[in-house]
């Protein structure tokens, strides 16, 4: 038996348990659902209004800019715990990058994005 084959069974055998589960689930579940799960669930609260709601694009940058500062702590951590191994070109390369971030929160302080209202 190749190894090959060792996988090939392998999958076989794990689509086969998912099917089976997904079968068994459909065969034990009730097939007619309350009205009230069915609607959209806030919490709790009664919903009303319906959920297609325009939200201010402001809200979609300081997601983006928490994006970009979370990726930027992403690669400073490694980054520091190997500093001394890596050199003077390193280092020049993590401040052209810090650089480059920090211009990007600059111009989004200066266009006025980071007002809250």
């Amino acid at each position: 038996m190749s190894e090959f084959t060792a996988v090939a069974i392998f999958l076989l055998v794990g689509t086969g348990i998912v099917l089976f589960t997904f079968l068994l689930a459909k065969i034990i579940r009730p097939s007619v659902p309350d009205p009230v799960k069915l609607e959209t669930y806030e919490c709790g609260e009664t919903p009303y209004g319906t959920a297609e709601l325009q939200y201010n694009v402001r809200f979609y940058i300081y997601a983006l800019l928490f994006v970009i500062f979370d990726v930027e702590a992403i690669f400073l951590f490694p980054w520091a715990l190997v500093y001394r191994s890596l050199g003077l070109f390193a280092f020049i390369e993590m401040l052209i990058f810090i650089a480059i971030l920090v211009f990007g929160l600059f111009y989004a302080w200066r266009k006025g994005v980071l007002k809250w209202f």
